[in-house]
């Protein structure tokens, strides 16, 4: 039997009361019952039919994705530069976000972005950072850190871009959920696999993050993709394979899954894990899993079902050996711990999503 109660106390569903949502809060969308106006230098952007969020800009609110070219934290280049994908680091410009091609199999034609920082480590670790649903590569450069602390860590950054007209990732179809498979998940999986060959980037250090459908790409990206990353972590998003739907189009919206109702044990979470990568007896990524109480995009229960999922996976017990809120987490947030290799971390009064926390995901990667 699955049982948290007596670390996590019972939290209903509770809707935001009237106000203004925060920088990169939830503001809209099918079942959002919260506020839907932003604070100052934020606008709400509609992404889909279920979800508008409080992106940082000036304009009036938009029905389309806001796709920002300066980026917010580091000050080079104004815009991004393109080339064909680069033999070496050395010939890719440094501080600016800069696209590349011909970088291996990208069956969808996903848009890779690398960020290099002006100093590089010796076999630099690199981080693969996905945006949400309605996002882009630029968008979510300049609206996280990821860049800035690279060049305090000298990591590098694969910015990739959603190819599906939704702009959301194809994080349903058979082929995006199987090793090798194709889809996004390959595109992406490609360049990565380019920067180990060509860069110099130490394979046993190649990790992923992302927010929302970039945090289910994560999801994705560990499940089917084990030998290719050490750690994810996924803010706001839903357990492997939660989201399919064979014989959908890529970029298919599973509300099953997003309303909380795919409901299954450890172990059948687990096997959909190990499906992906038929005969893979290696190890899995570490995994942290960031989720609000109140997130009626992806409905709070895939956080107890993404738990279920990587204790069975990691054969941890189904309650956490620690749970506590650490110094660095705002009141109201817990962090279990099930095992040296998966933490989860509970925000009650958060909605969708969870705000970033890019120094403590370095440092859960052990780059920082």
């Amino acid at each position: 039997m699955f049982k948290l109660a007596a670390f996590f106390p019972v939290l209903p569903l509770l809707r935001l009361v009237a106000g203004q949502s925060p920088e990169w809060g939830q503001c809209g969308g099918i079942g959002w019952t919260g506020a839907t106006t932003c604070v100052s230098g934020t606008m709400c952007t509609e992404y889909s039919a279920y979800y508008s969020q409080c992106i940082p800009g000036s304009a009036a609110p938009s029905t389309t994705p806001v796709t920002p070219t300066t980026p917010i934290s580091v000050p080079p280049a104004s815009s991004s530069t393109t080339t064909t994908a680069p033999t070496g680091l050395s010939s890719i410009p440094a501080s600016t976000l800069h696209q590349i091609t011909n970088f291996g199999t990208n069956p969808t034609n996903v848009g890779m972005y690398v960020y290099k920082p002006a100093r590089v480590a010796s076999n630099p670790p690199l981080i693969v950072a996905s945006h949400y649903c309605g996002g882009t590569a630029q968008a979510y450069y300049s609206g996280s850190k990821y860049a800035q602390l690279a060049e305090t860590y000298g990591y590098v950054v694969l910015f990739p871009s959603s190819p599906n007209s939704g702009t959301c990732w194809d994080v349903s179809s058979t082929a995006t959920l199987t090793h090798n498979g194709g889809s996004d998940s390959l595109g992406i999986v490609s360049a990565v696999r380019y920067a180990i060959s060509n860069w110099g980037v130490d394979a046993g250090r190649v990790f992923a993050a992302g927010t929302s459908s970039g945090a289910m790409m994560t999801s994705v990206l560990a499940g089917a993709y084990p030998d290719v990353f050490s750690a994810g972590v996924v803010d706001s998003g839903v357990a492997f394979g939660c989201f399919a739907l064979p014989g959908q189009p890529d970029d298919s919206w599973n509300s099953q899954c997003s309303t909380g109702e795919e409901i299954l044990t450890g172990q059948q979470w687990a096997q959909k894990v190990y499906a992906a990568y038929p005969g893979y007896t290696g190890e899995y990524p570490k995994m942290q899993v960031w989720h609000g109480t109140i997130d009626t995009t992806l409905y709070p229960e895939n956080f107890w079902e993404e738990i279920k999922q990587w204790t069975t996976v990691f054969d941890y017990p189904s309650t956490p050996i620690s749970n506590v809120s650490e110094s660095y987490l705002p009141q109201g947030y817990s962090n279990a711990t099930y095992g040296p290799r998966f933490q989860a971390i509970l925000a009650q009064n958060v909605g969708h999503t969870v705000p970033l926390f890019e120094q403590q995901y370095l440092e859960f990667y052990g780059i920082a």
